[in-house]
């Protein structure tokens, strides 16, 4: 991240977008600068996180940086769902899933592949990673299947219980993990000290906390601006609101993983880079997904769990080439272009239907 230019830009992108949404009646110009001050915001919400990572140490700075690297879809999936665009929420919820899985595990190991020969993290974790996966596909597939001809309040209530049962699993495998199974599963993932020698961090704890609570409320700020904007342009130029959601968002939002997760890939710090691809994976299927259906509720709108024959199968495809690749702690550069062939796939027929 070159200061020279970075931090003017991001100021630019933030005015001009700010003028844009008050004074400019073009939704799809409001779109693309939302757009481009958010994916700036997303990449400051990156680095904060990595400096306030450093500080934490190497696992829990993991969860921290899929955490917040997360914030900016979930933010925007809020604002989608309390304007009762579920179907986009849907596709959103789809598109990081799969965008973390192949495009940002994807890239991080090819980028860490082309400067080191093979890289390798812990097997236990990636053994792990590999079951979750498959109980996130497990936990979409299953509704589908068997919800499909019940009325609306009966599916609402089981999308309930099975959210719910999704967070308690989720926040047990983090007791699990952090806790319980702490020294098997590795504090330091990389098997390398939490700090590499002569590696400081940029900012101060202090001001590390400070700009990841600024770049969140920003994300936040950016993501309700480009909600309002994304229905006019989704239909302006003809892109259905499952390419838009999946893709369009997703790629969006996750500015934050892919320059943290590369980054730590090209520093040979392969087990953080794959903590923060298939960890914020994970957090998006088994915490956000559940957590929005009990937020519409809020909304006095329900949302079920239900998604769509095209979702499913885009998730269980990324899941299974995803577990097939990480499972046995190894990674090369071709298996991360194995998985960018992948997501270029799924690209294709999503924009195509």
């Amino acid at each position: 991240m070159n200061k020279k230019w970075f931090y003017p830009i991001l100021i630019l992108s933030t005015l001009i977008s700010t003028v844009v949404h008050f004074t400019v009646h073009n939704q799809p110009l409001q779109f693309a600068t939302a757009c481009l001050s958010l994916l700036f915001w997303a990449a400051m919400l990156g680095k904060a996180t990595e400096n306030v990572a450093h500080y934490a140490g190497e696992r829990l700075g993991g969860l921290l940086n899929a955490t917040f690297g997360n914030a900016a879809e979930l933010i925007i999936a809020i604002f989608l769902v309390k304007e009762g665009f579920f179907d986009m929420v849907k596709a959103s919820v789809t598109g990081s899933i799969i965008g973390n899985l192949l495009l940002v595990l994807g890239l991080s190991l090819f980028a860490g592949g082309l400067k080191f020969k093979t890289q390798q993290f812990n097997p236990m974790l990636a053994g792990h990673n590999a079951s979750l996966m498959m109980l996130s596909v497990i936990a979409l597939f299953v509704p589908a299947v068997f919800l499909q001809q019940l009325p609306s309040a009966k599916i609402n209530n089981v999308s309930l219980i099975i959210s719910g049962a999704l967070i308690l699993g989720y926040f047990l495998w983090l007791y699990f993990s952090l806790v319980t199974h702490k020294e098997e599963l590795g504090e330091k993932i990389d098997g390398m000290p939490d700090h590499v020698e002569g590696e400081e961090p940029e900012w101060s704890k202090g001001v590390s906390i400070l700009l990841l609570v600024v770049s969140t409320a920003f994300v936040a700020l950016q993501s309700e601006w480009l909600v309002h904007s994304v229905e006019a342009v989704a239909q302006a130029l003809g892109w259905s609101e499952l390419f838009v959601g999946a893709f369009l968002i997703a790629i969006i939002g996750n500015a934050a993983e892919h320059s943290a997760a590369i980054f730590l890939a090209l520093k040979n710090r392969i087990g953080a880079a794959v903590e923060i691809a298939i960890g914020s994976s994970l957090q998006i299927s088994l915490f956000v997904a559940p957590m929005l259906v009990f937020i519409s509720w809020l909304f006095g709108n329900p949302m079920n769990i239900i998604f769509s024959t095209y979702e499913i199968a885009a998730i269980a495809v990324s899941a299974f080439i995803a577990s097939s690749i990480s499972r046995d702690g190894s990674t090369n550069w071709y298996e991360g272009v194995l998985l960018l062939i992948v997501y270029t796939i799924l690209g294709t027929v999503f924009f195509v239907v």
